[in-house]
């Protein structure tokens, strides 16, 4: 009793002089928020695609890649709080926020069968010079967040990025499938021989990286694909 007393008081100290505040809207988070107060937790745009068949995000590859399923858990909005969580794990380093969100949503998905019976987790790999100069992959900390609360396996080592890209921003559909055309390759694809794979990003925007992501593992080894990302644009 003492001893949590003094630890409390410890830590209100602390976040007097360093407060922790929301990533959302930047208002001091209280002793039971974590990252996203709970004003922006109830108001982001959540998408509920994992509970809708057939949703935009599923209907972006249809033609393109076979895929099982596909869901975002947040609606990207350019002026919303999404951009700034997103902002925020790519720009800032705050990978133990995407870490978060992973958890949170994995919270969610267990509800839903499609991705509940998934077997491995792959985030799409970043080149490892660009992963250098960031110090780390936010696709890689999103599926950590996954495998913990879905208690399913990450494997970070299995799908390669082969060479390096341009930034995708501003470039059409077109340039940005020609801009990730053969960049990844599978690493020791009997690790994920007859496996439902759930594949992880942080944005899907035309889905081009996704697209050329699913193509290696298909071509590499007899799988399934699922897509999940934190938000969709």
């Amino acid at each position: 009793m003492i001893t949590d007393t003094l630890l409390n008081t410890g830590t209100d100290l602390l976040n007097l002089f360093y407060p922790r505040l929301c990533t959302g809207c930047g208002t001091t988070l209280v002793r039971q928020e974590d990252h996203i107060c709970t004003g922006c937790m109830y108001n982001l745009p959540k998408t509920g695609f994992h509970l809708d068949r057939h949703n935009p995000m599923e209907q972006l590859f249809w033609g393109r890649v076979r895929i099982e399923y596909a869901a975002a858990y947040y609606y990207f909005e350019k002026s919303g709080k999404c951009r700034r969580i997103l902002h925020s794990i790519k720009y800032k380093g705050k990978k133990e926020l995407a870490r978060y969100i992973g958890m949170l949503y994995g919270n969610e998905l267990l509800r839903a069968g499609p991705f509940s019976s998934a077997g491995i987790l792959l985030p799409v790999p970043l080149h490892s010079k660009r992963e250098k100069k960031r110090g780390f992959n936010q696709s890689e900390w999103f599926a950590a967040g996954l495998s913990e609360s879905m208690n399913k396996h990450l494997a970070a080592d299995v799908l390669v990025r082969v060479s390096g890209t341009n930034t995708q921003t501003n470039k059409s559909r077109i340039k940005r499938w020609e801009n990730v055309e053969n960049c990844f390759a599978v690493k020791n694809p009997e690790k994920i021989e007859n496996t439902h794979i759930l594949l992880v990003d942080d944005v899907v925007t035309t889905g081009a990286t996704l697209e050329a992501c699913a193509i290696a593992l298909l071509e590499a080894a007899c799988v399934k694909i699922s897509i999940l990302t934190i938000a969709y644009a």
